[in-house]
């Protein structure tokens, strides 16, 4: 089981005061993506404030991943159309998986508000089959609250 007490406590000391939510996100990507090596790609995806109904990519660690995303598909979509976070132990049996790359296994998606309002999904996957649990589940949803200032 993995240990996200200092990493989240080592984000919100980095976070602290920064009203910026390109730095904000841009600093949670890159402290969870070194902190666990088998997290392969980290980072967001955010409500397209002109397609209200799309993710687009935002600031990640990994490997290219998708620009854009339609509410509902892949488990990215469905954590945003279902605003509950998705906890997949293999993608490639996930009704409607988008592979943006192949070598993902396993994933987890939460979804990020501010307020009520959705503003986007954190993503972390892995190259290992079922790599994540709902103690990650969890952990990364009290990360992902700290998103908003």
């Amino acid at each position: 089981m993995r240990d996200y007490s200092e990493v989240t406590e080592q984000i919100a000391a980095v976070l602290d005061g920064e009203p910026n939510r390109t730095a904000r996100l841009a600093t949670i990507a890159c402290l969870l993506n070194l902190a666990f090596e088998d997290y392969f790609w980290t980072g967001f995806y955010m409500v397209d404030p002109d397609k209200p109904d799309e993710l687009v990519v935002g600031p990640y660690q990994g490997t290219l991943g998708c620009l854009r995303i339609a509410f509902g598909r892949g488990v990215c979509g469905t954590a945003a159309a279902t605003r509950q976070t998705q906890l997949v132990e293999d993608v490639h049996a996930f009704p409607g998986h988008i592979a943006c790359d192949a070598a993902t296994n396993s994933e987890v998606v939460v979804p990020v508000f501010d307020g009520e309002t959705l503003i986007g999904v954190l993503d972390v996957d892995s190259t290992k089959p079922a790599a994540f649990s709902d103690h990650d589940a969890r952990a990364l949803e009290r990360i992902a609250a700290m998103v908003a200032c």
